[in-house]
């Protein structure tokens, strides 16, 4: 397995893979955890007001033109549990570049 095999869109592509020999001889290949960086270190594009029936695949879709791009906004806010950025109307959620866009600073 590489990580060649997740499409471009997914937070897994171009991850970085380990392998485990284990004592029967095989060798199992897994991805090495993901590390987050901090959301102050993501460029702001704006804010969007959750309102009630929010869905993060369709917000993704509005602001970043791909629904399956959903864990973007989850980077953005620090959420470890998506459903939390839509479970209370009112709350302002940063709508970002991903981290490393040149030319662009973090706000």
């Amino acid at each position: 397995m590489t990580t060649q095999n997740f499409l471009p869109n997914s937070r897994y592509y171009g991850a970085q893979t380990s392998t485990l020999d284990t004592p029967d001889g095989r060798t199992i290949v897994y991805l090495r955890r993901r590390f987050v960086p901090p959301a102050d270190r993501f460029a702001l594009l704006q804010e969007h007001t959750v309102v009630a029936g929010d869905r993060l695949d369709n917000l993704a879709a509005e602001y970043i033109g791909d629904p399956e791009q959903f864990w973007r906004l989850c980077d953005a806010n620090d959420a470890m549990r998506p459903d939390d950025l839509t479970a209370r109307v009112g709350r302002r959620l940063r709508i970002t570049l991903p981290e490393g866009i040149p030319g662009l600073e973090a706000s």
